[in-house]
């Protein structure tokens, strides 16, 4: 074999070796992301020295520490509110749209009921979660799932409350924007589909309470929308993730409680098919249920979470 061939081989190995060190800095730098500066990092590298590697891994493995989530948290909320507009505003409006798949199997179930009382009702709560499911993992933006997530930052004093609600105001247009979309295509789909009754019990259902009941219906819904964001980043597999949606979404349906970006499609479709039901009449419930939405998301999560960690860590 001649110097020259063993030269290229040499350095085709070398060139092997230097990919590979690439690949796992670059595993590095992600797994550093992930773990931030936070107090459950420090704890790590003093457990490392004193407990057995295995055992340190099987426990961080499967779930994430509380400091962590709330590191994953900021750093999501902060990329989010530093996104383009218009990158922001699409995703927004496509997840305004997805969103309107859960209206449909919803009202497809309600349609065959009659009803949305009884046994009726947990058959809607069955399948109420499949849109949220399909829009949060295609990882689109939907406002109930950052109402916390803006606020993390902004009580990090990583950004400041401009950033937060620029974050808010755009999903919010987006959402409703797509909302109104996918509900004008579910209207003219209607004859295929055959879901106008279920359409409009649904619309009813929204419709049907005061001020204050719907106020703290929304807050309710908010604050599950939140958690269940939280308990998202809580996890590493997505099968798991998944069931935090589900368990999140189905409570909210089994409760009727009033989500304002699906509630929202659920009105616009309500107007485009019924001559009864108005834009003077619809508007109010929208902006309610936002309004209980963004108070549950902030107050019951985002700064009950944010308070209890960062007080324990001082």
């Amino acid at each position: 074999m001649t110097n020259k061939t063993i030269l290229n081989k040499k350095n085709t190995t070398h060139q092997r070796d230097t990919h590979h060190i690439d690949k796992i800095k670059k595993r590095i730098e992600k797994h550093n992301i992930e773990q931030g500066n936070s107090e459950r990092g420090k704890e790590r590298k003093i457990e490392a020295e004193h407990y057995k590697e295995v055992i340190v891994k099987r426990i961080d493995g499967t779930f994430r520490h509380a400091d962590d989530i709330l590191q994953l948290a900021i750093h999501e909320g902060k990329s989010q509110i530093e996104r383009p507009i218009l990158g922001l505003l699409l995703s927004s409006v496509a997840a305004g749209m997805i969103i309107g798949f859960t209206v449909l199997a919803v009202a497809v179930i309600t349609s065959i009921a009659g009803s949305t009382e009884g046994i009726n009702r947990v058959f809607m709560a069955l399948v109420y979660p499949l849109g949220f499911v399909l829009c949060i993992l295609s990882r689109t933006q939907l406002f109930t799932e950052h109402t916390a997530t803006a606020v993390y930052p902004l009580l990090d004093g990583t950004t400041d409350i401009a950033g937060a609600l620029k974050l808010w105001v755009i999903v919010i247009l987006g959402n409703l924007t797509g909302g109104f979309t996918i509900s004008v295509l579910l209207n003219a789909a209607e004859p295929v589909i055959h879901a106008k009754e279920g359409y409009l019990l649904v619309a009813e259902h929204v419709l049907q309470y005061d001020s204050t009941s719907l106020l703290i219906s929304a807050v309710l819904a908010g604050w599950l929308m939140a958690i269940g964001a939280w308990t998202i980043l809580s996890t590493h597999s997505t099968s798991s993730q998944i069931l935090c949606i589900y368990i999140a979404t189905f409570l909210i349906g089994i409760g009727g409680l009033h989500h304002s970006i699906a509630g929202s499609v659920e009105l616009f479709i309500g107007y485009l098919m019924s001559p009864e039901i108005t834009l003077m009449t619809i508007t109010p419930v929208i902006l309610l249920a936002l309004l209980g939405n963004a108070i549950g998301g902030s107050i019951f999560v985002a700064l009950l979470n944010y308070g209890h960690i960062r007080g324990l860590n001082k």
